[in-house]
C-alpha cells in the first residue's frame, strides 16, 4: 500500500511540477511581467492546455473534447492549444477530478456521476425516471437552473463550461422483460450508489454493486440476471451477447461534463476565458451528433444480434415504482427536481 501511496503522490506532483510550467504563461511565474500580462493576465500570451478524458478515441465525448480544443485554437489565432488525452490516459474520472481542482490537468470530461461526490446538487441526476426523453432532459440542462448546476462546481474548485450528451440508461437480462413487474427478484448489477440501490430495492429486485469488467463474466455465469446502461456501452462491453433482452426504460439520464481547473481559470483574461466558454457551447453540438450515430449504429448491432427489444411506450407504471426513492430525496433535490418539472413545459 505505501509503494502505491508513493507512485500516486509521485505522478501527481509530476503533474503539478510540469502544469506549473504551463501555468508560467499565464502569470503564474515569478519572472518579470510583460506589457501583455500588465494589461490583463493571459491575454495574448501562448498557452498550452491538456484535457483528459476516460472514454477511447472515437467516442463521441473524445470526438466533442477535439471539436473543443479545435475551436479555441481557431478563435485565438492558433495561440491557445489545447491537446486531448483520452484512454484515462491521465487517470481515471476520479483522479482527474482530483487533478483538475489541483490546476495540475487543465481541463476534463467526465460524467455527473462521480462529480456529485465533489458537488451534490449534481447527484439529482441518479433519480430514476425524472425525465421523460433526451428533449426534456436538455430543457432542464439548458435552463438557469441547469446552467446554475455548473457554476455551483466552483465551490469545489471546478469550471463548468459544457454538458454533453451520455444518453439514457435501460436494463438488459438474460431473462425476458416485458413490464416493471419482470424486474422483480432479478440480481441486478449496479454501480455503488446509494440511489441505484434504493431504486432496485423499489423495483423489487436485488441490487448487486459490482465492478464494471466483471458484468459479461457474471452474466455468463448466472452470477448475476441483469445489469443496465446506454444501449453504446451495452454493445460495446458485448454485454448483448449473454443478456439478449433490452427494454427500452430510460430510467437515468445522466450527462457527461466538460470541466476546467479553476486554479487555471483565474490566471486567464477575461478574452480568453470568452473564447474558451464560446468554444465549449459551440462543441456540444458535434458531441451531440456523435452520440445520435453511436446511438444508431448500437441498435442496428444489436438487431442484428437478435437481441429482443421492449421498449416502454407509458412510463407511469415505472414512475409510481420508484415514487418512494423521489419521496425520500426530494427533501435534498426539491428545488431542482421543481425545476425539472418546469422543463416539461
Amino acid at each position: 500500500m505505501m509503494k502505491k501511496s508513493k507512485k500516486r503522490f509521485s505522478f501527481v506532483m509530476s503533474a503539478i511540477l510540469g502544469s506549473s510550467l504551463i501555468l508560467g504563461a499565464c502569470g503564474g511565474g515569478n519572472t518579470a511581467k510583460t506589457t501583455a500580462e500588465k494589461g490583463s493576465k493571459s491575454e495574448g500570451k501562448t498557452l498550452s492546455f491538456r484535457l483528459a478524458d476516460t472514454h477511447p478515441d472515437n467516442y463521441p465525448t473524445v470526438l466533442g473534447d477535439k471539436k473543443f480544443a479545435e475551436l479555441v485554437n481557431e478563435k485565438s489565432d492558433g495561440r491557445i492549444k489545447i491537446t486531448v488525452f483520452p484512454n484515462s490516459q491521465l487517470g481515471d474520472e476520479k483522479s482527474v477530478i482530483e487533478q483538475v481542482q489541483l490546476g495540475a490537468v487543465e481541463f476534463t470530461r467526465v460524467s455527473t456521476g462521480p462529480l456529485a461526490e465533489f458537488s451534490k446538487p449534481l447527484g439529482v441526476f441518479s433519480l430514476p425516471y425524472i425525465f421523460d426523453n433526451s428533449e426534456h432532459e436538455w430543457n432542464f440542462l439548458n435552463s438557469e437552473k441547469g446552467q446554475q448546476l455548473l457554476k455551483d462546481l466552483e465551490s469545489s474548485k471546478m469550471v463548468g463550461l459544457a454538458y454533453y450528451d451520455s444518453g439514457a440508461r435501460s436494463f438488459y437480462s438474460t431473462k425476458p422483460i416485458k413490464s416493471v413487474e419482470d424486474l422483480k427478484g432479478q440480481k441486478i448489477r449496479v454501480q455503488q450508489n446509494q440511489i441505484n440501490i434504493d431504486l432496485m430495492e423499489a423495483l423489487g429486485a436485488n441490487a448487486t454493486p459490482m465492478a464494471y469488467g466483471e458484468v459479461f463474466s457474471s452474466l455468463q455465469t448466472g452470477v448475476i440476471d441483469a445489469a443496465e446502461n446506454n444501449t453504446p456501452s451495452y454493445v460495446s462491453a458485448n454485454h448483448y451477447q449473454v443478456a439478449k433482452n433490452l427494454v427500452l426504460d430510460g430510467h437515468q439520464r445522466v450527462p457527461e461534463a466538460l470541466l476546467a481547473s479553476k486554479a487555471v481559470w483565474d490566471k486567464l483574461s477575461d478574452k480568453d476565458k470568452k473564447i474558451i466558454q464560446e468554444a465549449a457551447k459551440e462543441s456540444v453540438e458535434t458531441e451531440r451528433k456523435e452520440w445520435e450515430n453511436m446511438e444508431k449504429d448500437s441498435e442496428k448491432k444489436i438487431k442484428d444480434a437478435g437481441v429482443t427489444i421492449v421498449e416502454v411506450k407509458d412510463l407511469k407504471p415505472w414512475q409510481k415504482k420508484v415514487k418512494p426513492v423521489i419521496d425520500k430525496y426530494r427533501s435534498e433535490y426539491g428545488d431542482i427536481l421543481d425545476a425539472i418539472d418546469q422543463a416539461r413545459k
